[in-house]
C-alpha cells in the first residue's frame, strides 16, 4: 500500500529473508514460499502527526504487508510449527482455536497452504470482511453470541478440546507461548534493526497480549531504558476488534501486566476518529486497533514533550489494514 511523502519507510539494515529457496543438488530457485513472506515488514513514518512535538519520532510497524494481512500471521505460523515439532499437532487432526478474526484468518491461510483442516470459534459481530476472507480460505466457522465477545469464543473452543481431544489440536492462542516467542524472536528485533538501536517507547494493543508480551520482553533486554506502554479498550463494551479490556475479560495466560511501565485505556471513538484522520491527512488505510495504537502512541508523545527535552522515537503496531472493517459506519461519520 503506498504512502505521502509525510509518511515513508524507515529503513533497516537487517537483511530480509532469502528471496530464493534452495533446491535438490543446491540449485536455488526464484520467489518465495509463504511462510518466507511472514515478517519483515515496513516501518513507516508519521511525520506530519507530530510536526507539533519537535524531537518525537513516531513510527509504524504495517502488519498488513504479511500475506494473511496483518500481525497475527507470525504467531500462528509459530504455533502451527511448533505443534507440528512436538507432535501435538499430529496429522489428521483439525487445527482449533477461538478468534476475533485475524488470527483465525492466519489460521486458514495456513491451513489452506499446507494442508490441514482449521474450526474456528468467532463471534458473530466481526466485521463482514473478515467473514468473507475466512469462508474464501475454507474454515469452518462456529459462531458464538456477540454479547459474549471472544471469551464466549474461547470457552466453546474449551468445550470442543476437551470433548474431542483426538480430534482437534487445540492452538489456544492465549495460552500458547509460541504467540508472544514470535514476537520476541521476529518483531522485536526487526525493530531494534530498523531503528538501529534507537528505539525509546514501544507501544501496543492488548488483546491475546502476545505481541506486547514478546516484543516487549526482548527489547528490554537488548535495552532496560525503553519504556513499554500496553494499550486496552477503555470499557468492557467496546468496537476495538481483538483488543481486550483485561478487568472484564477472561485473561490470556501469556499476560503479564508487570511487564508494561504504563497502561494507556483508549475509547473506540477515538480510535475510530484516528482511522478517519489517517486516511485523510496521511493516505493510509489503518484498522481500528492499528489507530488505536497511534492514538496511544500520540498520548506518549504528548506527555514526554511535556516532561523531558530528550529526542524520543516511539514504535507502535499497525496490527491490520482498514480493509477488513470498510463496512463500518464510522468512515462516513463527521
Amino acid at each position: 500500500m503506498g504512502h505521502t511523502s509525510n509518511m515513508t519507510q524507515s529503513s533497516g539494515n537487517f537483511e530480509a529473508p532469502c528471496p530464493a529457496n534452495a533446491a535438490e543438488g543446491g540449485a536455488l530457485r526464484p520467489g518465495q514460499s509463504l511462510l518466507d513472506r511472514i515478517g519483515n515488514t515496513p516501518l513507516l513514518r508519521f511525520d506530519q502527526l507530530t510536526a507539533h512535538l519537535p524531537g518525537v519520532t513516531l513510527l509504524g510497524k504495517a502488519e498488513w504487508h504479511n500475506p494473511g494481512g496483518s500481525v497475527k500471521d507470525r504467531a500462528a505460523a509459530n504455533i502451527v510449527a511448533e505443534g507440528r515439532r512436538s507432535g501435538k499437532f499430529s496429522s489428521g487432526k483439525i487445527l482449533l482455536d477461538a478468534t476475533s478474526g485475524n488470527t483465525g484468518i492466519a489460521y486458514a491461510m495456513l491451513g489452506a497452504a499446507e494442508g490441514f483442516p482449521v474450526t474456528l470459534c468467532m463471534p458473530t459481530n466481526v466485521s463482514v470482511e473478515r467473514k468473507k476472507i475466512l469462508s474464501a480460505y475454507g474454515a469452518n466457522i462456529l459462531y458464538t453470541d456477540p454479547g459474549d465477545g471472544s471469551d464466549g469464543a474461547i470457552r466453546m473452543a474449551r468445550e470442543l478440546a476437551a470433548k474431542h481431544p483426538d480430534v482437534y489440536f487445540y492452538a489456544d492462542q492465549y495460552s500458547n507461548d509460541s504467540n508472544w516467542l514470535a514476537h520476541y524472536h521476529g518483531t522485536a528485533s526487526e525493530i531494534w534493526q530498523q531503528t538501529e538501536g534507537r528505539i525509546t517507547h514501544f507501544v501496543a494493543m492488548l488483546g491475546t497480549s502476545g505481541t506486547f508480551m514478546g516484543s516487549a520482553r526482548r527489547l528490554k533486554e537488548l535495552n532496560p531504558a525503553i519504556r513499554c506502554i500496553s494499550l486496552q479498550p477503555d470499557s468492557a463494551f467496546h468496537g476495538i476488534e481483538g483488543a481486550k479490556h483485561m478487568a472484564s475479560a477472561i485473561v490470556p495466560k501469556i499476560y503479564d501486566p508487570a511487564l508494561a511501565d504504563e497502561n494507556i485505556e483508549i475509547a473506540t471513538e477515538d480510535a475510530h476518529a484516528m482511522a478517519r484522520r489517517i486516511a485523510r491527512e496521511c493516505g493510509l488505510l489503518l484498522g481500528i486497533s492499528a489507530a488505536a495504537g497511534i492514538v496511544g502512541s500520540l498520548r506518549v508523545a504528548e506527555q514526554i514533550r511535556r516532561t523531558e527535552e530528550q529526542q524520543a522515537v516511539i514504535v507502535t503496531i499497525l496490527c491490520d489494514s482498514g480493509e477488513k472493517y470498510l463496512s463500518e459506519r464510522f468512515w462516513t461519520e463527521k
